[in-house]
C-alpha cells in the first residue's frame, strides 16, 4: 500500500464518523493538526534513526536526568524488557548514558547527553518551520487574532493541567452520567 493511502485510506468513506453530518468539534481540528506536525516529525527523525517511541523516552529523561529504568517503566507504561531494549539502543546511538545508582547497585540512573539535546533542538525547529508555514496562509488580522485566541486556550490549559484538571475531570463525570443520547461528542 502507498505511504499516502496508509495514512488516507479512511478519507471519503462516509460511514466513518468524521463524515456524519454532525459538525465536528474544534479540538478535534487542533489534534489533527497535531498528528501532521507529529508524523512530519517522525519522518524528519528517522534520518537520525529515532523512533517515535524512542523519541517519548529521550524527552523523559532530558526532563528527568537520573531517573531509574524503573521509573522509565512507569512513566511510560512500558515493561522492563522493553526499557531495557530501547536503553541499549539509545546508549548505543549516543542519545543517553547510564550509570549505576550509588544507592542500589543493581539498578541504573539514565542521563541525557548533548546529541539528545540537539535531538531537541532538531524537534523545534521542524515544529517551528511546520507551525510558521501553516499560519503563514493566515492574512495580517487573522493571524493576530489566531495568535491571541491561541494563547489564552493555552494559559487556560496550563492552568487546569497544573491544577490537577478538575474542572474537566468534573465535566468528564456528568457527561458520563447522562444517557448516550445527551451525550457531548468526543
Amino acid at each position: 500500500m502507498k505511504e499516502f493511502d496508509k495514512h488516507h485510506r479512511h478519507r471519503g468513506n462516509p460511514s466513518r464518523p468524521e463524515h456524519s453530518k454532525r459538525a465536528e468539534h474544534p479540538g478535534r481540528q487542533i489534534t489533527k493538526i497535531a498528528r501532521e506536525v507529529h508524523r512530519l516529525l517522525v519522518s524528519s527523525l528517522r534520518a537520525e534513526e529515532i523512533g517515535s517511541g524512542e523519541i517519548d523516552m529521550i524527552h523523559l529523561i532530558r526532563h528527568n536526568p537520573g531517573i531509574s529504568q524503573k521509573d522509565v517503566c512507569e512513566a511510560l507504561g512500558m515493561d522492563k524488557g522493553a526499557v531495557a531494549r530501547r536503553t541499549a539502543s539509545l546508549e548505543e546511538k549516543g542519545y543517553l548514558t547510564r550509570e549505576i545508582n550509588p544507592e542500589d547497585k543493581r539498578a541504573q540512573l539514565l542521563y541525557p547527553t548533548d546529541k539528545s539535546e540537539a535531538l531537541r533542538d532538531s524537534k523545534e525547529s521542524v515544529e517551528s518551520i511546520f507551525y510558521a508555514w501553516l499560519i503563514d496562509s493566515l492574512d495580517p488580522d487573522e493571524k493576530a487574532a489566531f495568535l491571541q485566541t491561541l494563547e489564552k486556550l493555552y494559559r487556560r490549559s496550563h492552568d487546569e493541567s497544573r491544577a490537577g484538571f478538575p474542572e474537566v475531570r468534573a465535566l468528564i463525570a456528568a457527561n458520563r452520567n447522562k444517557p448516550d443520547t445527551e451525550k457531548e461528542d468526543s
